[in-house]
């Protein structure tokens, strides 16, 4: 029992959540929109984020399968399908993260936004903080249930509704610069800055529905990379890592 308590003293974040883009699931090599080994890993870390004690929502894109904007642009779709085609492309992903997660011993439960009883459980908010207090990891599906509104959204939606202590956004890049640090070698980093000066300089972070609502629930925005395994956990626990948005 000591060792539990003194591990979740040190925990600096103890009800977050995670939100991952669709294509970090992505075999870039040969085009399989879900990579086993890429899942496998992602779920390692999540797993042992729970295994601290930490409360763990997800919030994953779908944009490895299909992107309600590439409907519009190829002229197949409207708008207001291709958003709920990314939607269910979420419910995959999920699907997906969950069995991974199931396999490692961990106790998952999908939330959809928009019903289907048979595939996983509705959103419903006091149920979702219920899992969350259970220890259950949650993986939140379908968006906001709404066209024209991006997984950022859902993601700032659900921290917002079960009260998260952060939104942690693991990205391709270690944190926030002021120009793409991938074509511009001098770009500065950001290690705090606040939700007025990402206004200001007008930082692409998160869309702007999703940013307006962590800025008004005061919830911090911690960005990170998910290139070196162990990254979120060392955050987590106190470690200064990536960029952080804060009031």
């Amino acid at each position: 029992m000591a060792d539990d308590s003194q591990t979740e003293t040190t925990l600096k974040y103890k009800r977050v959540i995670l939100k991952l883009s669709g294509e970090v699931l992505k075999n870039e090599e040969n085009g399989n929109p879900i990579d086993a080994a890429v899942l496998q890993s992602i779920c390692e870390e999540i797993k042992e984020l729970s295994d601290l004690g930490v409360e763990v929502g997800i919030v994953i894109g779908g944009g490895n399968i299909f992107r309600g904007i590439q409907g519009l642009k190829g002229g197949t779709v409207d708008r207001t399908t291709g958003d709920h085609m990314g939607m269910l492309a979420t419910v995959i992903n999920s699907l997906a993260i969950m069995n991974c997660l199931e396999d490692m011993g961990a106790d998952v439960r999908v939330l959809t936004a928009i019903p289907m009883e048979r595939v996983a459980e509705p959103f419903i908010q006091r149920r979702a903080i219920r899992h969350l207090e259970k220890g259950r990891i949650v993986v939140f599906a379908a968006g906001t249930g709404n066209p024209y509104f991006s997984t950022d959204s859902a993601a700032a939606l659900r921290g917002s509704e079960v009260g998260a202590e952060v939104i942690i956004k693991a990205t391709k890049v270690d944190g926030i610069y002021d120009k793409d640090p991938m074509k511009f070698p001098d770009a500065k980093k950001y290690d705090r800055i606040t939700y007025y000066e990402v206004l200001k300089e007008r930082l692409q972070v998160m869309d702007s529905n999703a940013f307006s609502l962590c800025m008004d629930n005061k919830i911090p925005i911690l960005v990170l990379s998910m290139k070196q395994k162990g990254n979120i956990r060392r955050a987590i626990q106190g470690e200064d890592l990536g960029s952080v948005i804060h009031a």
